[in-house]
């Protein structure tokens, strides 16, 4: 069983239009969602504050987290529409996103009521609601652990340079840095990935892991010079929306089983940690998300499915 470390969830929740094979279906989705839906699905304690209406749409929203065993903060559904994102999935299963939305933060937990906290992407950025983001993790940050997922999505955030500086006050910020390659080479076109994750963990965090698509993913900690390469599991692709969210759920998810996440003194053990202590939670998060791509849509599998 998981511990029960309650995690609250920052950012959007939305629905998924995807256009794939001359198809148009529906999903519910937003990468912060997704985490809480994976987590949910892992048996974790998590309460979601996302922005949508109470609308079909929203409806979908609110039943996709009763499915998932996740909590919704109160005043979540008092947005005037509920968001969209419209998803072209190309022949190599690859999403490419353009959206329709709009973001506050709703009510929240008392700062402390949660162990860990997690938010990334367009929550975390889009105003007005990316500064209430900033303004809650640092309300947080002395009495919960805190992950971040940058998942950049340009068509929204415009030029890297228009985000870069709230990233980094959120990676400052956050214990866990998790992103992709892609994002590092639109955040960072002039650097690599090594020297973009040792730049991470000297503004802050414990750990920094780098996802490669269907190439497994790069880890780091701050307690070793090393970068480590992970490889992938083979299995066959259906489509890959929700991949990155499924491996930042399952990462969590080992995380907080270690005893990793989930108040000051996870947050002192994840800054003693080395290399070799965090790749169960690693192994979980490649698991998660390979099982995702094998489904279509933004799966998230369970305990036993792993």
């Amino acid at each position: 069983m998981a511990k029960q470390s309650p995690v609250l969830v920052l950012g959007e929740a939305l629905v998924d239009v995807v256009h794939a094979n001359g198809e148009i279906n529906e999903h519910v989705g937003g990468s912060p969602a997704n985490v809480a839906f994976g987590l949910g699905r892992l048996e974790h304690d998590v309460t979601l504050a996302a922005w949508f209406a109470k609308d079909e749409r929203g409806e979908r929203i609110a039943q996709a987290c009763r499915d998932a065993g996740v909590k919704v903060a109160a005043g979540a559904d008092r947005a005037p529409r509920t968001s969209v994102a419209n998803a072209d999935i190309d022949a190599a299963g690859k999403a490419t996103y353009q959206f329709d939305l709009s973001w506050l933060l709703p009510e929240l937990p008392a700062a402390g009521s949660s162990g860990h906290v997690h938010t990334g992407s367009i929550g975390a950025t889009l105003e007005p609601g990316g500064s209430q983001v900033v303004k809650a993790l640092r309300d947080n940050v002395d009495v919960a652990t805190i992950s971040y997922d940058p998942n950049a999505r340009p068509t929204l955030m415009g030029n890297p340079g228009a985000v870069i500086g709230r990233v980094e006050e959120i990676i400052a910020l956050c214990d866990v840095i998790k992103s992709s390659d892609e994002d590092i080479e639109w955040l960072y076109p002039d650097r690599s990935v090594a020297d973009v994750m040792r730049h991470w963990l000297n503004l802050g965090p414990a750990l920094a892991v780098v996802t490669r698509g269907g190439d497994g993913a790069y880890v780091a900690v701050s307690t070793d010079d090393a970068i480590i390469e992970v490889e992938p599991r083979t299995v066959s692709v259906i489509d890959t929306v929700g991949a990155g969210d499924s491996f930042m759920a399952g990462l969590i998810s080992g995380l907080l089983d270690a005893d990793y996440l989930g108040g000051a003194e996870a947050r002192e053990a994840l800054r003693h940690a080395r290399l070799v202590d965090v790749m169960p939670a690693i192994d979980r998060a490649i698991s998660t998300s390979a099982t995702t791509v094998s489904k279509a849509g933004a799966y998230a599998p369970t305990r036993d499915e792993l």
